[in-house]
């Protein structure tokens, strides 16, 4: 057996918010052989499998009585190259912005304004994570996971992932899948993607009149460094709650009564609400209760300034959602997946 394995291991280095909390036992698998030595022993312990990989998206709320394994797998990887469609691998474990980083220095663009987003490159499709403009389904090109109750493995095309906004397949059903590696079809032709005005404006201020892909990226990481804080100096998950989706009849109501709501009509004919703006609205932007807080400047950010436990953190969160809820008609629904 080359699975390492220890017993009543703390998390708190393994999830951003820093939250304290102990795991019954943990390890890390570096590829598939340990990924099913650890299904084994969980199974023979009869105990549950919790997978985590950057724990850049947790809320811990306790102590897991589980195998909590940490998929730590690395490996990139040109898979096929025609001159413009690239098509690269990467394994779960990879930290995302590297990766990120990686396919700009290979001169591929299509990942750039998802730079410096934290966490792995096998919990991107769980979450479809996005930003300025970009979803992971926009570049995605298929991926290979294991199926925890067989143990075959099966590849998944973007159909059959069922993406949605910050949603899978993958995060409806955590109990069946277990993702292995990821797979992106990127362009060596310069196709950018800069509908957001904050990018084009940051990139306006550094001079910069036709852009690349790693200007976008560079542009991009300017502007998360100073909206959002480093998880290293104050404990994060990044954005904790979704931008609520609500009918066009309540956004017109609420626009009636806020000339300055900031909302997004969808294709659907529904419209997309800021959540930070009804946050902050509402007055939680700077409230800090304890070591519980809402960020000073960006109010979608909850932090921990210490020691904070994920309880406090999900009672503040769940405060916020019902003064939303009474102010404004809006259901908050938050982004971390809860354990």
């Amino acid at each position: 057996m080359s699975l390492v394995v220890s017993e009543n291991v703390s998390l708190k280095p393994f999830n951003t918010f820093g939250v304290e909390v102990r795991a019954r036992l943990f390890a890390e698998a570096h590829d598939d052989a340990e990924v099913r030595e650890a299904l084994a022993l969980a199974s023979a312990r009869g105990i549950p499998l919790q997978v985590i990989g950057g724990g850049s998206n947790l809320l811990l709320t306790g102590d897991i009585d589980a195998l909590v394994l940490r998929m730590a797998s690395r490996g990139l990887r040109l898979l096929g190259d025609d001159g413009e469609q690239v098509l690269v691998e990467a394994e779960a474990g990879e930290p995302w912005h590297p990766f990120v980083l990686w396919t700009l220095e290979q001169g591929l663009a299509g990942l750039e304004n998802l730079s410096l987003i934290p966490g792995t490159v096998g919990a991107a499709p769980m979450q479809n994570i996005g930003a300025y403009g970009v979803e992971i389904k926009d570049v995605f090109a298929g991926l290979t996971a294991m199926d925890r109750l067989s143990g075959e493995l099966r590849d998944f095309s973007l159909e059959e992932c069922a993406f949605g906004y910050r949603d899978s397949l993958f995060k409806r059903d955590v109990g069946r899948w277990l993702i292995l590696r990821v797979r992106f079809k990127l362009s060596r032709a310069l196709s950018l993607h800069l509908d957001y005005g904050p990018v084009r404006q940051r990139l306006r201020e550094q001079g910069i009149d036709a852009p690349t892909a790693l200007d976008v990226s560079r542009a991009i990481c300017s502007i998360r460094s100073e909206k959002l804080p480093d998880p290293a100096q104050l404990g994060n998950a990044g954005s904790f709650f979704k931008n609520p989706l609500v009918p066009a009849g309540l956004a017109e109501r609420l626009r009636g009564e806020h000339a300055d709501l900031v909302a997004y009509p969808q294709a659907d004919g529904q419209v997309k609400l800021a959540a930070g703006w009804l946050i902050e609205r509402a007055g939680w932007k700077g409230f800090r209760d304890g070591d519980a807080g809402v960020h000073r400047l960006q109010a979608l950010v909850l932090v921990n300034y210490g020691a904070a436990t994920g309880l406090q953190l999900l009672d503040l969160a769940q405060r916020i959602q019902a003064d939303v809820a009474e102010r404004f008609g809006v259901a908050l629904e938050m982004e971390p997946n809860l354990l």
